[in-house]
């Protein structure tokens, strides 16, 4: 096999080498078109997991690099002239530069050839002469473009400016520093890469990072290397004490995330920043690069040929790397927010910092520093021994004894037309309330007949309807006192008269449909939904008043709490969309405009509806499309709301339009109400894919919400909540056992796994 390495960098050195060891009769040739020490950056960061790969895949490279490793386990952040530590995460750094001499030597030792100061040839040539070419060209990489066509990659060029630094001692821990200047916030990001000794005082790497608007008002853009590097040393004091910084060839750059929807093609394949970027606050594209390398050369070894290989290298490193890129993701936008953390306490603030990807949580802090998460935890007045998530919270009138809600979530299982809920509803709400959720959520009742999604939707139109929800709240005050029941109510709009979710989503009924109506003539599909009728005034009044009239039913039927759905491309959330509100009158337009009919059906429900009961309403924050709802629309939509009386708003995303592109992931609606709560100080119920007890502890003590709906999880274990309490040994106030449930409050046993092994065989 002859193997050609585009790009002389971590990851192309590495795989060159591995490939060479694995099998000596292949001919490798590395081309890097720089000198052997010419390198940007200073420090390179690499987890244990990734060493453990190199230290098994070959020993000879571990053991040189651990000779060089600087090890440390603090992270040190700065907010507002307090420093915090926490301790217990582990890591393990070196100058790029002798990271780069020991792969050249090992290279060397295997017989790679490396040609440096060398322009490779178009990978397309190579791939003529080789069996196999390696795109390790980094970011910018000139193979990816030449055959963009196959790779087909996209890059989003994100909001910050950053530059690379050196100082020249040693830092003790990884460092984080906040400086708040009549610009703006700018952080640094700051770890060791040499330690100290002999007289040698060390290095360490330093970033930083800030938005584009505040690096150009504090004129750092007019900066050269040299000015730009002696400016930042005067921003963070705390952790540079007044020594200088250094550059390298450093610019102020904005960070790219780079993505494939090809990794290969023939026999050519990206590795590393050529295939894909992370953004350097959650660990070191070096990283991801090296464990590329481990992954291709171990497919290439197990695979019976190069296609085969190729295709199993993908699909190994896709899901890890696209997992990375969330994390980095959630971690990047959170600096990009940086500003609406800062006023928060110290160490809610550092916390906040350090679960800001969602891979670090409360458990798994708490394991690293229990006394850290600790100091969080009294700073933010929850009681020694009660995980956050069993502290109560207030909503006007109403005190919530844990800040669980079960999300609303449509049951399509009223007889069919009668809007009427029966017995089913009384054991699924019964039941969830039971469990131990503070807040047990109605689905969408619909107001009319017109407005319900299917023929099976229940509603609030009539007194039998009225009586029978009374007969659930009922149920849940005297059977699972402490409990709270809320009622949500919704119009369908274009998006009604469909068949039940199972018998297939969104599809017209068979038969018998009935008219819709929308604020614009836009069906929810093309020419398979109905076209709505447009609202006229006169309708929009009598809409108004269904509202109002299901509200004062609502409050008969003893609802505790009422929450009114704009959100998931109903109706009052296709009047907020400007993807489905074309209206050239005054509910069309402006963000001002589209919000006029919801608040007016809000402030008409408010009107009837107790005053010392809460009211929160439902929105979607982002449509998912272009052309959709802004991140300014959100907060202006949130804070209307909020002004007009909404005690909370329940942060939802999408389901507006059907050609929608979801980021899907870990929590991954959370940021938007992270955003609106921040921003606006409003209360927040985060919802999206929230699954774990850790993420609820995690989102509330970081202050990115104030309560958290899960939906999926209260189906599969409708004691979600009271399991909870028993896996985090909690046995508090906040998530009692009805007393005929306390004999199963312990974990079962199950068969025993440790017994000895037989020592011998007869």
């Amino acid at each position: 096999m002859r193997v050609a390495v585009v790009g002389g960098g971590p990851g192309g050195l590495y795989a060159a080498a591995l490939l060479k060891r694995l099998d000596p009769s292949r001919t490798v040739t590395v081309y890097e078109r720089n000198a052997p020490d010419d390198t940007f950056g200073f420090g390179v960061v690499l987890s244990d997991e990734t060493l453990g790969g190199i230290e098994h895949a070959d020993p000879a490279v571990y053991a040189a690099l651990q000779r060089e490793f600087v090890r440390w386990d603090d992270i040190d952040i700065v907010h507002r002239g307090t420093t915090l530590t926490s301790g217990g995460h582990g890591f393990a750094a070196l100058g790029r530069r002798r990271l780069l001499a020991v792969l050249h030597d090992r290279c060397r030792e295997l017989g790679v050839e490396l040609r440096f100061r060398t322009e490779a040839p178009p990978a397309a040539r190579l791939a003529l002469r080789h069996d196999l070419v390696v795109a390790a060209d980094g970011v910018h990489s000139t193979t990816r473009d030449a055959h963009a066509d196959v790779f087909r990659p996209s890059t989003t060029t994100h909001r910050c400016r950053y530059i690379w630094l050196a100082a020249d001692f040693a830092l003790d821990a990884f460092r984080f520093e906040i400086a708040e200047t009549p610009h703006g916030v700018l952080q640094l990001h700051a770890y060791p890469y040499e330690r100290a000794a002999d007289g040698n005082p060390g290095a360490s790497t330093v970033i930083v990072e800030t938005r584009e608007e505040v690096w150009r008002a504090a004129g750092l853009d007019l900066l050269d290397e040299q000015e730009s590097a002696r400016q930042c040393a005067k921003l963070f004091p705390e952790t540079l004490g007044g020594r200088p910084l250094r550059g390298n060839n450093s610019q102020w750059i904005a960070f790219r995330t780079v993505a494939n929807e090809r990794w290969s093609h023939g026999n050519t394949v990206l590795l590393g920043d050529a295939a894909h970027t992370a953004h350097f606050s959650i660990g070191s594209g070096t990283k991801l690069a090296v464990e590329d390398a481990l992954a291709l050369a171990a497919c290439i070894e197990e695979q019976p040929d190069l296609p085969a290989a190729l295709a199993a290298y993908e699909a190994e490193r896709r899901p890890v790397v696209l997992s990375t890129q969330r994390a980095a993701r959630g971690s990047l936008e959170w600096f990009e927010d940086l500003a609406t953390y800062v006023a928060q306490p110290s160490r809610q603030f550092a916390f906040n910092l350090l679960t800001r990807s969602r891979r670090v949580t409360h458990d798994n802090l708490r394991l690293r520093d229990a006394g850290f998460v600790r100091s969080v935890e009294d700073e933010a007045g929850v009681p020694e021994g009660t995980p956050p998530m069993f502290t109560p919270f207030r909503l006007r009138g109403l005190t919530l004894r844990n800040r669980v809600v079960v999300s609303a979530m449509d049951m399509y299982s009223a007889p069919d037309d009668s809007g009427t809920p029966g017995d089913f509803h009384l054991v699924h709400l019964g039941a969830r309330a039971l469990g131990g959720a503070g807040l047990v959520m109605t689905e969408m009742v619909c107001v009319s007949p017109r407005g319900r999604i299917t023929p099976r939707c229940t509603g609030l139109w009539s007194q039998e309807q009225e009586r029978a929800w009374r007969r659930v709240t009922d149920f849940v005050h005297a059977q699972a006192p402490g409990a709270a029941i809320g009622v949500q109510l919704g119009h369908s709009g274009r998006k009604g008269s469909t068949r039940v979710m199972w018998e297939g989503i969104d599809e017209p009924l068979p038969h018998g449909n009935w008219p819709l109506v929308a604020p614009s003539p836009v069906p929810y599909r093309e020419g398979v939904n109905q076209v709505p009728h447009e609202l006229t005034a006169g309708e929009l009044d009598g809409i108004r008043e269904e509202f109002a009239e299901a509200a004062r039913r609502a409050d008969r039927a003893g609802f505790d709490l009422l929450e009114l759905h704009c959100a998931h491309g109903y109706l009052l959330s296709s009047f907020l969309s400007p993807l489905t509100n074309r209206r050239t009158d005054a509910y069309g337009g402006g963000i001002a405009a589209r919000l006029r009919f919801p608040l007016e059906v809000f402030d008409a429900v408010r009107e009837v509806w107790p005053r010392d009961r809460p009211m929160t309403v439902r929105v979607s924050a982002t449509d998912w499309a272009d052309g959709g709802i802004t991140p300014e629309d959100a907060l202006a939509v949130a804070d209307a709301f909020a002004q007009h009386g909404a005690d909370a708003v329940d942060v939802s995303t999408g389901q507006v339009v059907p050609d929608e592109q979801p980021d899907y992931g870990r929590s991954y609606q959370t940021p938007y109400a992270d955003r609106i709560r921040n921003t606006l100080g409003v209360p927040v119920i985060a919802v999206g894919s929230i699954s774990s007890w850790d993420d609820v502890n995690s989102l509330l003590l970081a202050g990115r919400a104030d309560l958290c709906a899960l939906g999926r999880p209260h189906l599969y274990d409708p004691h979600w909540t009271l399991h909870a309490a028993a896996e985090q040994g909690y046995d508090g106030p906040a998530a009692p056992w009805p007393q005929p449930y306390r004999a199963g409050s312990r974990r079962p046993p199950t068969g025993r796994t440790d017994a000895p092994k037989p020592r011998l065989t007869l």
